[in-house]
This record gives structure tokens, sequence and C-alpha cells, in this order.
């Protein structure tokens, strides 16, 4: 499903499938059109279930309790992530049962590799989430041990490449991502600059290795997700071409006790 605001990109659908891939669950399930994915609980993507089909849905209402039940028996908040490939009605019936939409939004960025792809000398690959690596990503954002023990999870789940890069500036770690390369998409995670080297660019020079790096594996399209209100990472992804493919939110319902 393209978006009318973009049809010139690749298909929602597929996004969502890379997405999907690029951030797995050891524990993964389906209901009818939903794909259910259960973590630790640290981290949104690897703990929520989403729409793939926006068909109408008769049992929607079934469905929608018979996950809410899997999720709060796992000791997990329900969790549904809300983008364009809803079934009709989803967000009232969630809030019908308590749900609870969160008011953030995110984007799901995407545009063309090539142009992005630049190799940098000064970017090396760490082969997973070393210390060094997690250490610059804690830097950007509060880690929960469950958020933390599900970043040191993911490359053992990956079943695609994936590279986890950090760029030495000045004898330092300095910044770092992750990229995961899935057929023709690369999409970009964890983007973090330690703050004394902010605004001097980095991130785009990192950004510009994991292209490189994904183009070598026949990546044709980079795509990132960030949060709407991110305006300095929104603002680096628009200069490098990157544009608003679809958004998404979360509605959460807390697990009993």
């Amino acid at each position: 499903m393209p978006d009318p605001l973009a049809p010139d990109l690749p298909p929602i659908g597929a996004l969502e499938r890379a997405c999907l891939t690029a951030l797995p669950a050891p524990r993964q399930a389906w209901d009818g059109p939903f794909v259910l994915k259960a973590f630790l609980g640290g981290t949104g993507r690897a703990n929520a279930c989403c729409s793939l089909d926006p068909a109408p849905d008769p049992e929607l209402p079934a469905r929608i309790a018979r996950i809410e039940t899997l999720y709060h028996r796992l000791g997990l908040a329900s969790r549904f992530r809300s983008t364009p490939l809803d079934p009709p009605g989803l967000g009232a019936a969630l809030e019908a049962r308590g749900h609870a939409g969160e008011k953030a939004e995110s984007l799901v960025n995407c545009g063309p590799l090539a142009p992005v792809a630049r190799a940098d000398a000064a970017v090396h690959d760490e082969g997973g989430p070393s210390e060094a690596w997690m250490a610059l990503v804690a830097t950007a954002e509060y880690q929960t041990p469950a958020r933390r023990a599900e970043k040191l999870g993911n490359k053992d789940l990956l079943a695609v490449p994936g590279a986890w890069l950090v760029l030495r500036e000045d004898g330092v770690d300095a910044a770092c991502l992750a990229a995961v390369a899935d057929g023709p998409f690369c999409g970009i995670f964890d983007l973090a600059t330690r703050p004394e080297f902010r605004r001097r660019g980095l991130g785009a020079r990192i950004i510009g290795a994991a292209a490189d790096w994904a183009r070598g594996l026949g990546a044709q399209w980079l795509y990132a997700q960030v949060a709407a209100d991110n305006h300095a990472s929104c603002a680096l992804q628009a200069r490098l071409g990157l544009r608003e493919a679809y958004r998404y939110r979360y509605y959460v319902k807390p697990a009993p006790g």
C-alpha cells in the first residue's frame, strides 16, 4: 500500500516488513492480519503487534481481546502499533477496551540509498553491540535494563546482515548507529553522537558509511524511524534525501497488577 503523499517510495507494506525483520523478537505469532512480537518489554516494535492488511476485519473485537490476553499472560503491556495498514476502526476499538493512544507519533522516512553512500575510513564495524557501541547509545537515550538487554540480544536474533558502526573522531569513539541490510532495504537505528561532538556532521558521515556498507549488499533504499518531535534528526534525514513514507503511534494497555 503506497502512501498517497509519497507514491514514488516503496509500498508501506514492504517497509513495514523490512522494519519487522530488522527489529526481531524471540517470540512471534500471528492472529489474522496481525503479527505479534514479544521480547522483554524494553523497546516498542519488539513488544508490539501490528496489522499488515488494511482490509475490514469482521473479527476485530475478538481478535483484540485475544491479543490483549496473550500479552498480559506474558507479563507485558498490550501494545498495538497503529499504521496506515490498520483495519478500519482499530483505534476506536482499542480505546473501548482501555488502550490509551499515545500522542507522540513516529515517522518512517525513506529515500534512495546511492546518493547517501560514502565510505569513511574513520568508521568501523564492531561486529555486534559491543560495550563501546552500547556506551555511545546510552549518551542519546535512557537505557532501562530490559532495553539494554534487548539491544544486546539483537545480533543473535537477526536473520539478515547487520552492522554496529562506530565513528572515531580525535581518537574518541564519537558516534554510532546500527544498520540492517534486507534485500533492497537498509534500515538505520540507534544513531547517537556524544554531546561534545554534536553539530560537526558526524551523523551524516556515519549514515553515509552505513549506506556504503549496505550498497555492497545490494540495498537500494535507505529508511529510518524517528520521533516526529525529534527535529534535529528529522532535519538531518531530510538533508540526506529521506522523506516521510508514513507515520505510526502506539496504543497501550498496561498488564494488570
